[in-house]
């Protein structure tokens, strides 16, 4: 099989990303971000977003933002036809190795309660810090809690 490919976006595959967070995103809970959105973000210092692919395709990505010596995971989407076999983790291993080099302490996420992304993100060692009660809002008004959760990678003062 041919290997997957972790590697930070090029410019030119924004317009790819949103597309695919369109399709990976249940639009039920209004939490796919807008090109406009995700430009805003990639703006700011510290934002890295990594493209996972194989043969040229696009199969996933993750979007970071570190300040100082934590990091917060704010968006990652797997491709729905190419889910649960392991592109997801493989993102994951990417954000936790590239955050220990940088000395990143912790890395952060929410998450809306019962998305089903929270068997892994437990498997991999985050735990929940806490709860967001009616932190989405679907685009007709439903609105949908989250979680928190943090992956301690030094706690070295």
């Amino acid at each position: 099989m041919t290997p997957l490919v972790i590697r930070e976006a090029k410019s030119d595959e924004i317009g790819d990303v949103v597309d695919l967070m369109k399709r990976a995103f249940d639009p039920r809970f209004g939490e796919a971000w807008t090109l406009s959105q995700l430009a805003g973000v990639l703006a700011m210092p510290g934002a890295r977003l990594t493209v996972a692919k194989r043969r040229q395709r696009l199969l996933g990505f993750a979007l970071v933002r570190t300040v100082l010596d934590e990091s917060e995971l704010m968006l990652i989407a797997v491709e729905p036809t190419a889910r649960r076999v392991g592109t997801a983790a493989a993102l994951l291993t990417d954000i936790e190795e590239f955050a220990r080099i940088a000395g990143v302490k912790k890395i952060h996420l929410e998450v809306r309660a019962g998305n089903e992304a929270i068997e892994l993100y437990s498997a991999r060692g985050f735990m929940k810090a806490g709860d967001r009660p009616q932190y989405y809002r679907g685009p007709v008004g439903e609105v949908f809690d989250a979680e928190t959760y943090v992956l301690v990678l030094s706690s070295q003062e």
